[in-house]
């Protein structure tokens, strides 16, 4: 959102992650030239991170750690520089010598950069062939004097030197710096999910005697990914889904958004593909970009339809149009390999969904199956119970009633900070000139040279002295921007009529005329307990509580409430009109400033025009299991896995961890005796700190 001076921090690039999120409100920001042009939402989320700063920009205990790391991996003489590839990283290229951001070749100004690495006095000279773009980037931070694009590059030494033998006098003096040039024997190349199982499959000699019974809950990133693994492995796997496929949920979505209707089983939250759907579709991600389970999860995406320019681009981006045949194409995939997608009393449907999962069998301390019934019946007459010899619990962190059905049994949960604020939109045009100045013109509705304009930003306020800020972690909240939607639109994700959420998506170009992003400020147990909230699910309690007063604010059907900047920063109410909204079923002026606890409010208001930073979110809850096995901690048979397990923030982190989960699951079954660090890598294993 706008600063208080009309400023808003600089984008540069570095990467963030996207999260189902829970938002209830609009804000708008200061008056621009007389009117007033951006509006607020309130939010819920959970907690966030830091941003990368390169150079003179690092702080002190970055650069600590950068010489820890050069400590730790001295950079040994290369004997062989004829062989192999060298990596060639942060390339720039100001944008007039750049085609712009869709092309992904080589272009004579990419060159001119790497022939200035390589000290080579012609840069014309240089064949394209030997060259790859790993990475392309759009960095436009105000510290630079004009913007550029930044890339990362494979260069293949053998096929260089055939065609340009010139070059290895320069090649020959080369040298490894870290973060900058790196030397490869051998292309780091992982393949897509589906050739990485086959291959171990090969090498493993496997022969699937058995073929176990196992239920996958929830058709999110995590539960998909899960299912293929163990699809491809040999299991029985059935995939249960509460709401709907793309096709008869996005008739649902429209019923709500034109005419008001929710379906509380087939929304923006419940359907196939889960949240990240009907969002926006961000495929950034902190749990590593180039490593082997990160590229093995984009190269799926691709192998199912995603534009191949995922893999190079520094922030990758699907949208909902694009999400919409991937999910169509991954089914079929799955249905061939001979996955049921349930429909209850039918064994085999292949896209009718609608499946609820009411209760856990147990016997014995031990889940051996899941009481099921019809999703749109909510008397749960016709309830069934389905046996399976492991149950992967892979649902989103709004299916709350899945935490309550786990209570009785006493799975483990530990309670996690998150986040509530408000969620602001802009005008695009608005966002763009101020990010890009006179290069504004060059963005043309997501069709050009450069990337519509975003923006993250951060601060830590002091919990104690009055809104002062503080540098000190430990005892101050996070405020933070979340989930920035370029050129996107402001949805209704409730699943409760007497509730009020809010989020934010956008298509594939980004092409709306808007912009929004959420403001939120961390909030912990000590402000659960402030209102008599206690136990594992004090937080969703806690969300529920404040989902239910913007309700009320806003005047129920679901409109929503909203406040310029302006006002809220002055806690009055917004007396003139407010200004036009994305958000398509109402927006009523409320006194925003009243929604939360005092102290959140006023964190929000201090913060407001002092950002500096991105942060990150996760689940409110975390479901205890083994790091090794990703078993409960306290219900064996029972895998949770993913975002509303407390251990994934986005599309990336939780097909990863479901990708992970598959293999480990696949191994206690008996379907896979290899070790699936040695093909992809150790995965990001969660003490209660998880990387997204």
């Amino acid at each position: 959102m706008t600063c208080k001076d009309g400023q808003i921090p600089s984008t540069g690039v570095a990467r963030s992650k996207v999260a189902e999120a829970k938002y209830f409100g609009i804000l708008y920001a200061p008056r621009i030239n007389g009117s007033s042009t951006s509006l607020l939402y309130p939010v819920l989320l959970p907690r966030k991170m830091e941003s990368v700063r390169t150079g003179k920009q690092r702080y002190p205990s970055e650069k600590k750690k950068l010489r820890r790391i050069k400590r730790e991996n001295p950079i040994s003489e290369i004997e062989n520089k004829d062989e192999g590839f060298w990596r060639l990283s942060k390339l720039g290229v100001v944008v007039h010598k750049d085609p712009g951001k869709d092309y992904l070749g080589i272009c004579d100004g990419l060159l001119e950069a790497i022939a200035k690495v390589l000290e080579f006095p012609v840069s014309t000279m240089l064949p394209a062939e030997p060259f790859t773009v790993v990475r392309k980037s759009f960095d436009a931070r105000k510290l630079l004097k004009e913007p550029k694009f930044v890339y990362t590059m494979d260069m293949e030494v053998k096929k260089l030197l055939d065609l340009e033998p010139r070059t290895w006098d320069f090649i020959s003096q080369l040298e490894p710096k870290v973060g900058l040039i790196e030397h490869l024997l051998q292309e780091r190349d992982s393949g897509d999910l589906i050739s990485v199982i086959n291959n171990a499959k090969k090498n493993h000699n496997l022969q699937t005697k058995t073929k176990p019974k196992i239920a996958v809950v929830g058709s999110g990133p995590a539960g998909l990914f899960a299912s293929l693994v163990l699809a491809e492995l040999g299991a029985d796997v059935t995939l249960i889904e509460r709401g709907q496929a793309v096709e008869r949920r996005g008739r649902d979505i429209g019923a709500l958004v034109v005419r008001r209707i929710l379906q509380t089983e087939s929304n923006f939250c419940f359907g196939e593909g889960g949240a990240g759907t009907w969002s926006d579709g961000k495929l950034v991600t902190k749990i590593g970009r180039n490593s082997d389970s990160v590229m093995a999860v984009m190269k799926t995406l691709v192998h199912f339809g995603a534009p191949e320019n995922i893999l190079v681009d520094g922030k990758p981006h699907l949208g909902t149009d694009r999400l919409i045949p991937l999910l169509r194409n991954f089914r079929q995939h799955l249905q061939d390999l001979g996955v049921s997608y349930t429909f209850l009393g039918q064994k085999k449907v292949t896209i009718k969904f609608g499946t609820r999962v009411d209760d856990l069998l147990v016997e014995n301390e031990q889940v051996v199956g899941v009481r099921v019934s019809d999703a749109t019946n909510e008397l749960h007459a016709d309830s069934q119970n389905l046996r399976y010899d492991a149950v992967v619990l892979a649902v989103g962190h709004s299916a709350r009633d899945v935490y309550e059905m786990l209570v009785p049994y006493n799975v483990r949960m530990v309670p996690k900070d998150f986040a509530v604020g408000l969620r602001v939109e802009h005008p695009r045009e608005l966002i763009n000139k101020i990010q890009y100045s006179a290069l504004a013109t060059e963005v043309r509705k997501g069709r050009g040279k450069v990337p519509v304009a975003d923006y993250k930003v951060v601060k830590y306020v002091d919990n104690v002295n009055n809104g002062e800020t503080t540098k000190s972690r430990e005892t101050s909240r996070s405020c933070y921007s979340f989930c920035m939607c370029p050129g996107g639109q402001v949805v209704l994700t409730s699943t409760n009529p007497s509730e009020l959420c809010i989020n934010g998506m956008s298509f594939s170009r980004r092409s709306s005329k808007w912009a929004n992003a959420a403001l939120v400020v961390t909030v912990t147990s000590k402000d659960f307990d402030a209102l008599n909230l206690h136990g594992p699910l004090a937080g969703v309690e806690f969300q529920r509580e404040f989902e239910r007063r913007a309700a009320a604010m806003g005047g129920g059907s679901f409109v929503v409430p909203g406040q310029t900047v302006e006002d809220f920063l002055n806690n009055k109410l917004s007396e003139t009109s407010l200004p036009s909204s994305s958000y398509r079923l109402g927006v009523k002026a409320a006194k925003l400033h009243e929604l939360f606890p005092t102290h959140v409010t006023e964190a929000l208001q201090h913060a407001i025009s002092m950002f500096e930073r991105e942060t990150r979110t996760s689940s409110p809850i975390q479901i205890s299991r083994d790091g090794n096995t990703y078993e409960s901690a306290s219900l064996k048979g029972l895998y949770p896995i993913g975002e509303g397990a407390g251990y994934a923030g986005g599309i990336v982190s939780a097909a990863v961890d479901g990708l992970y989960a598959g293999f480990a699951v696949a191994q206690n079954l008996g379907l896979y005796e290899g070790g699936i660090e040695s093909v992809l890598g150790k995965a990001q294993k969660s003490t209660g700190i998880v990387k997204y």
